[in-house]
């Protein structure tokens, strides 16, 4: 994060923040950790419908921020930055959904996808490619990859949902385990999955590799890449979102 105020000068405003609530300390605290805002607007606004105005997300992104300074406990092994993040996330997509930004029509159209290729699946035994569906639904492959792209993001969970443990009533935000380290059976698990995503990777053609590569390990933006990949955006997303439908299909199972 870009930020020019040395440690102890934040570290001063944040004792003003958590000893005094001090709303000078609030708005410089928001200042300081605005870019996480535009960082995971950015991330969550790829793919989404044109109809979604930035500015909201911005707005949702923000309110997840004071609510992370709000509820912040320095007592905690966990460090502001990733809470941050959670909450942020959590009222951006929160937001999405109370607005109903994905049209009726495309929900009817992404049910219609998920039942072909569940149809599609069990008469070949296999795993499906887009144009099958698209072929079966008399759609384009574009049409089919774009609605699973944009589905996809509208079942991304909140950190602020209830958890489906009938006996606890709490959300998911209070299941964040504070600590880093792993216990043997979650390495274990932890291996296994990072194997698994490696074997589905490796089953991507070389520019899907390059971009999820790009996209989700060096972080770089879908222009980045296309700049690095002497691509238009455009022609970028395209292959982002047809990696993202076969990555999904294969980890969904």
């Amino acid at each position: 994060m870009a930020n020019t105020m040395t440690r102890t000068e934040e570290e001063k405003i944040w004792d003003k923040w958590i000893e005094d609530r001090c709303p000078e300390a609030a708005d410089s605290l928001i200042r300081i950790y605005m870019p996480l805002v535009t960082y995971h607007v950015s991330r969550i606004s790829v793919g989404l419908p044109r109809n979604v105005n930035r500015e909201d997300l911005m707005s949702h992104g923000m309110l997840g921020l004071y609510d992370a300074l709000e509820k912040f406990d320095t007592k905690r092994d966990l460090k502001f930055d990733t809470y941050a993040s959670f909450r942020i996330r959590g009222a951006i997509i929160d937001g999405l959904r109370k607005e109903d930004w994905l049209p009726r029509s495309l929900r009817e159209k992404a049910k219609k996808v998920d039942a072909t290729i569940e149809k599609l699946e069990q008469e070949h035994g296999r795993f499906v490619q887009a144009s099958e569906v698209a072929r079966e639904l008399g759609l384009s492959e574009d049409d089919v990859v774009q609605i699973i792209s944009e589905s996809f993001h509208a079942n991304l969970l909140s950190m602020d949902e209830q958890t489906n443990d009938s006996e606890r009533e709490e959300t998911y935000t209070a299941t964040i385990v504070d600590t880093q380290t792993k216990t043997p059976e979650e390495s274990i698990m932890f291996e296994a999955m990072k194997k698994e995503v490696a074997d589905v990777i490796s089953c991507l053609n070389e520019k899907e590799q390059l971009v999820v590569t790009l996209f989700y390990f060096e972080e770089l933006t879908l222009t980045e890449i296309g700049q690095v990949m002497e691509l238009s955006t455009s022609r970028i997303s395209q292959i982002h979102s047809k990696a993202l439908f076969r990555l999904q299909q294969a980890l969904s199972k």
